[in-house]
């Protein structure tokens, strides 16, 4: 009897986990498209420092404060040398993912997004010269038919946010990777990173913000806005951005792998939905259909992965098996890819 109560609680504690994962996520997609097509603030530098800054908060209070986390010691020397590189292209990531929203819908930009998989792979057999199973590369078809049937379907398609958006799947898969070599011996949790990299990603993108967008926001201001409800949105998407981080240490502690990819592809179509509902975005038939097959391709190449990190080194190999673990499973964690 305990141990189906054990049970059940384990069941309930994680499907309660990715439910708050799915509410911060979607959340705050949908403040940051808000921001920019309902209240007209057009400015992703702008949007993403305030991001960086509450989450910078948020982690020292986490930390520091309220001792919810351990902190984990980094090397004054290993800071500049291995976080700041990983800062840096964060922050490119982050500043891409807002200027996407800012010119193609959420479902679009989600959609893209999914390609992930496939552009860290392609990177690390491009630049890294790693090798993969032929299985891996057969489930990244469908995820890249989904996205080119999403792209050419598309009927609010906009070059720049489309550009964004892909630049910034190359900015994650760079990241993901990096992490593999820079941040060798650090066993990094979510609120760690964002503890280390925030402030460095604050550093790097407040000087550009002031001077591309310093201007603007003088000029919104300028124009009457809702003082009150526009900060509250602004900063309010900000301190939610961080609780994300926060809700993936729990998803990822409560979940299974696979479990952690399927509930991460399901997130993706509730955020089109509810996008769908609030912007009123149009979408075709086949649109929704390049979208389904994209998120398929992705859950698909999850369940390949984790098989593949399974195999046993006594597992006998086909003639097209690699030799070595490296060679088939790509150097992505297999539960935390990057969330913030």
């Amino acid at each position: 009897m305990e141990e189906s109560r054990l049970c059940q609680w384990t069941v309930i504690r994680s499907v309660l986990a990715i439910l708050q994962w799915w509410g911060f996520n979607v959340t705050v997609i949908i403040m940051n498209k808000w921001i920019f097509q309902k209240m007209d603030f057009k400015f992703p530098l702008t949007v993403s420092s305030i991001h960086f800054i509450c989450s910078a908060i948020g982690a020292y209070t986490v930390i520091k404060v309220l001792k919810l986390k351990p902190l984990i010691v980094v090397d004054p020397e290993d800071r500049w040398r291995r976080i700041f590189p990983m800062s840096f292209v964060f922050c490119i990531n982050i500043v891409l993912g807002n200027v996407s929203l800012r010119y193609i819908p959420v479902s679009f930009m989600q959609t893209i997004k999914s390609f992930t998989p496939a552009t860290t792979v392609i990177l690390q057999w491009l630049v890294w010269s790693k090798h993969f199973d032929l299985r891996i590369w057969a489930s990244l078809i469908p995820i890249v038919g989904g996205i080119l049937l999403t792209s050419i379907t598309e009927l609010s398609f906009n070059t720049f946010g489309f550009c964004a958006a892909l630049f910034g799947c190359l900015a994650t898969s760079t990241k993901t990777i990096l992490a593999e070599s820079l941040l060798h011996g650090y066993k990094f949790d979510s609120i760690n990173t964002v503890y280390y990299m925030a402030p460095f990603a604050t550093m790097i993108l407040a000087l550009p913000a002031l001077l591309l967008e310093g201007s603007g926001v003088v000029a919104w201001l300028q124009t009457d806005p809702p003082l009150l409800s526009s900060f509250f949105i602004i900063f309010g998407s900000g301190v939610l951005a961080f609780c994300l981080n926060f809700s993936i240490f729990y998803v990822i502690h409560s979940t299974t792998a696979v479990t952690f990819n399927v509930a991460g592809n399901l997130k993706v179509a509730v955020a089109v939905t509810c996008s769908w509902i609030i912007f009123r975005n149009p979408i075709s038939m086949m649109n929704a259909v390049g979208c389904a097959i994209t998120l398929v391709g992705c859950t698909f190449y999850g369940y390949v992965r984790h098989m593949l990190s399974q195999q046993t080194p006594g597992t006998p190999r086909t003639p097209r098996t690699p030799r070595k673990s490296m060679e088939f499973v790509p150097l992505v964690n297999e539960k935390l890819e990057d969330k913030v």
